[in-house]
C-alpha cells in the first residue's frame, strides 16, 4: 500500500504496529524541532544577532515587540499550513523547521536578556529541565489515560485567545502581566499538551506526524517560555 493510500487512515484505526510507529515518529520530530531550535538559537547568538534583537525589541517599547509577535505568528501560520499538506513531505518539513526558526526568533531577545544576568545560564538550564520533565509527565498521562480529554480543547482555545489579548493590551498600555499570568500560561500550555497528545492517536491520520509534532512543539515552547519567565521573576 502506497504512502498516498495510508496517509489519511486515522492512527486509532491503524494496526497496533503502525500506530506505535506513528507515535514514535511524532516524538522524534518534536525532538528534531527542539534540536533545530537550539541550532538556530546558537547561530543567532554566535553572530551577535540575538544581542542586537534584545536592544531593538526589548528596548524600543511595546510597538516593536508587537511587530515581532506579528512576524512570528505569521511564520507559525505558514508552518502549520505547510505541515498539513500530507501529500507533500518536503513542504511538511519546511513547516517543521520554519516553526523552529520562528520560535528561535522570538526567544532570542529574551534569552539574551536572561544570559546577561547573574546565574542566567543556570536559570535557563533549570527551566529546560522543569519543562522537559513536565512535558514527559503530561505525555504519559495523555497517551495512557482512558479519560476523554476533548473537553480541554475549548478551554485551551479560549484561554490562548484571552492570553493574546492580555499580551497585546500589556504592550499597548505598558502594564506588567505579573507572576500569576505566567502560572496560568504554564497550566494552559500543559492542558494543550494533554489534549494534543491524546489527539495524536485519536484524531491525526497516519502520515501526519509532522503536523502533530508542530502542535506539540509549539505548546512545549510556550511552557518553556513561561517557566523561564516564572523563574526570572523569582530571581
Amino acid at each position: 500500500m502506497s504512502y498516498q493510500d495510508t496517509v489519511h487512515i486515522p492512527a486509532i484505526n491503524a494496526s497496533e504496529t503502525d500506530r506505535a510507529t506513528f507515535v514514535g515518529l511524532v516524538y522524534q520530530h518534536v525532538a528534531a524541532a527542539v534540536a533545530a531550535f537550539v541550532a538556530f538559537e546558537a547561530i543567532l547568538f554566535v553572530t551577535g544577532i540575538a544581542g542586537a534583537m534584545e536592544d531593538f525589541f526589548l528596548g524600543g517599547g511595546g510597538g516593536r515587540w508587537m511587530l515581532m509577535l506579528g512576524l512570528v505568528m505569521g511564520i507559525q501560520w505558514f508552518a502549520s499550513n505547510a505541515a498539513a499538506d500530507l501529500l507533500n513531505p518536503s513542504r511538511q518539513y519546511l513547516g517543521l523547521f520554519g516553526s523552529a526558526f520562528g520560535q528561535a526568533l522570538i526567544f532570542a531577545p529574551f534569552l539574551s536578556l536572561v544570559f546577561g544576568q547573574e546565574d542566567g545560564s543556570a536559570t535557563v538550564a533549570e527551566a529546560a529541565v522543569i519543562t522537559l520533565v513536565g512535558f514527559a509527565m503530561l505525555t504519559g498521562i495523555g497517551l495512557f489515560t482512558r479519560k476523554d480529554l476533548s473537553f480541554l480543547r475549548p478551554i485551551v482555545m479560549w484561554g490562548m485567545g484571552l492570553a493574546m489579548l492580555a499580551i497585546f493590551a500589556s504592550l499597548i498600555f505598558g502594564a506588567g502581566l505579573g507572576t500569576w499570568f505566567s502560572v496560568a500560561m504554564i497550566g494552559l500550555s500543559g492542558a494543550a499538551i494533554l489534549f494534543q497528545t491524546q489527539n495524536v492517536v485519536k484524531r491525526y491520520p497516519i502520515g501526519s506526524h509532522v503536523a502533530a509534532a508542530i502542535g506539540l512543539f509549539s505548546s512545549l515552547m510556550t511552557m518553556f517560555w513561561y517557566v523561564l519567565r516564572l523563574l526570572m521573576s523569582r530571581d
